[in-house]
């Protein structure tokens, strides 16, 4: 990380108690920077030197308005995935830039459109379409999906399954989405490489189903198979276990937006951005050994 990083001016992070919020948080702690973390829980928001907490959901605007008052740079990680997500989006943007936040750092996803295969994407177009529209400065994250979420792809009978096709994707680490957007946060006013801008934010190489299965065989020792599924069989299956249709084609679309060669994308934002190499399969498992223990020998 470079000297140029931001002095007294409050970042605002959203998400701390999560996986990706937190990573961010201990990171810009590490600099040593101010920051707000806006939690739900204030029993569990992180302690740092030069962190305070203030408690809001994305529902309650005025509580999130308050929340962000002082704060500079927000980083707004996205909702839980729900039926009504792009309104949540809609009032914590809108709160945000009422309480004067300058600069939205939004996390959004790979290939996020109007008509994305992936039916939570299209969530992401519509936030980051209004985000512009407040005419505040934006950074869109469009991370590709989660290297550290891969083994739960990995059934007990060591067996991907989905309707992924013969379509690429290139898995990426939290911990490298978490130094991209730690950079992004963290950059000097008189930097703008990344203000107004969406960035992809991927792993090193795309990759096949079939191909990762065999990374996974090799680093466990275990036969691990991807089976391919039609679109029918992956929603029945997802069905069988009683979520809400929505839900169903959201995992569903996921495997699909593979197949069409939507998550096809390997982009050189991680090196660019943090100096290091984006972490691979065999580097991730390296470092998190325990990742594929349910599906080792």
């Amino acid at each position: 990380m470079g000297d140029d990083h931001m002095t007294n001016r409050t970042i605002g992070v959203t998400g701390a108690t999560g996986a990706l919020g937190g990573r961010v948080a201990a990171r810009i702690a590490r600099l040593g920077l101010p920051q707000r973390f806006i939690v739900r829980d204030l029993n569990r928001a992180p302690e740092y030197p030069s962190s305070s907490a203030a408690m809001a959901t994305y529902e309650d605007t005025s509580a999130f308005e308050r929340a962000c008052r002082g704060v500079d740079t927000l980083f707004l990680v996205s909702a839980t995935e729900s039926e009504d997500r792009v309104l949540t989006h809609l009032n914590a943007v809108d709160a945000a830039v009422e309480a004067g936040v300058s600069h939205l750092v939004y996390l959004s996803f790979l290939g996020a459109g109007p008509a994305s295969t992936f039916t939570f994407a299209r969530t992401h177009f519509f936030t980051e379409a209004h985000i512009r529209s407040t005419g505040v400065r934006y950074t869109f994250l469009r991370p590709s999906l989660y290297l550290d979420l891969l083994p739960q792809w990995v059934d007990d009978d060591g067996v991907v399954r989905g309707p992924a096709g013969d379509g690429r994707i290139a898995w990426v680490s939290r911990d490298d989405v978490a130094d991209v957007a730690t950079e992004v946060l963290t950059e000097a006013d008189t930097s703008a490489r990344t203000v107004n801008t969406t960035l992809d934010v991927t792993g090193p190489e795309a990759l096949g189903l079939a191909a990762t299965v065999d990374k996974l065989t090799t680093l466990t020792s275990r036969s691990i198979r991807y089976v391919p599924q039609t679109w029918e069989e992956a929603l029945a299956s997802r069905r069988a276990t009683g979520v809400p249709e929505w839900q169903a084609a959201g995992w569903a679309s996921s495997y699909a937006a593979i197949a069409t060669g939507e998550m096809d994308v390997v982009a050189s934002t991680v090196p660019k951005l943090t100096g290091h190499p984006a972490q691979s399969i065999e580097g991730f498992l390296r470092r998190h050994p325990s990742a594929l223990a349910h599906v080792r020998v």
